[in-house]
């Protein structure tokens, strides 16, 4: 799809405009420093498109002090104390040094213990913790892919799992293969199930329009609840709101 991006200033606010072949102006505001994005069609004029974020200034305000006032997570260290997530749940890490196998225990749904080798760096620690990491989120895909294939009626030919920093998911049509953020394995499980099916859904519809909204109406009708869900806490690097 043909698109064009470049930025203009509205009232103080630098305001990225992308033309894109679609019919209407979507405007977000996206963590988690509350970047402004338009997507506008080709025709569609930077005048025309001035006035209409002019009239959208207080919901965009509103959204950036939403996004201001989030809990965001500073660089991990894996030391005792710090706070992670998993599945939408705040647990306190423990570290545990000792001289077998490294790995990980959920304890109490409240506490992570890391086991390491006495000694280990940070980078060594965070190794550890993300395998594990990728491993749990890896366990929990499958049976959602499968329970959606039936429902979408549509077939998932592979799908992967790998950091990302600008998307929660992303969907390669062609090859029908859909790749998931590792963060997602710090959210609740029904926002890992939004973003699997919003990248299925886009099997049976390329783009980001009409369609694909109504598409996710039929078969998932609090996807837009379950967006919000995702987008609520800024994590250290940017993420895209679908």
């Amino acid at each position: 799809m043909s698109t064009e991006s470049h930025q203009i200033r509205v009232s103080g606010l630098v305001v990225e405009v992308v033309r894109k072949k679609i019919k209407n102006l979507h405007l977000g505001v996206y963590p988690p420093g509350g970047r402004v994005r338009v997507a506008v069609p080709l025709h569609l004029s930077d005048e025309a498109v001035r006035l209409a974020i002019i009239t959208r200034l207080a919901w965009i305000k509103r959204q950036k002090a939403k996004f201001g006032g989030q809990e965001r997570q500073s660089e991990r260290e894996f030391v005792s104390g710090e706070s992670h997530y998993f599945q939408g749940r705040r647990y306190r890490l423990n570290m545990v040094y000792q001289k077998g196998r490294a790995r990980v225990v959920l304890r109490n749904k409240s506490a992570i213990d890391l086991y390491v080798r006495e000694g280990s760096d940070t980078s060594q620690r965070e190794r550890v913790f993300l395998k594990w990491c990728r491993e749990q989120l890896k366990s929990m895909i499958p049976p959602l892919i499968e329970k959606w294939e039936s429902i979408i009626d549509v077939k998932v030919a592979d799908w992967g799992v790998k950091q990302m920093k600008t998307k929660w998911g992303t969907c390669t049509i062609k090859a029908r293969r859909i790749w998931l953020n590792l963060e997602l394995v710090k959210k609740p499980l029904q926002c890992l199930e939004y973003v699997i099916v919003h990248e299925m859904v886009h099997l049976l519809e390329r783009h980001h329009n009409d369609r694909f909204a109504a598409l996710m109406d039929n078969f998932m009708p609090q996807w837009r609840l379950h967006r919000e869900e995702l987008n609520r806490t800024a994590l250290k690097h940017e993420t895209w709101d679908y």
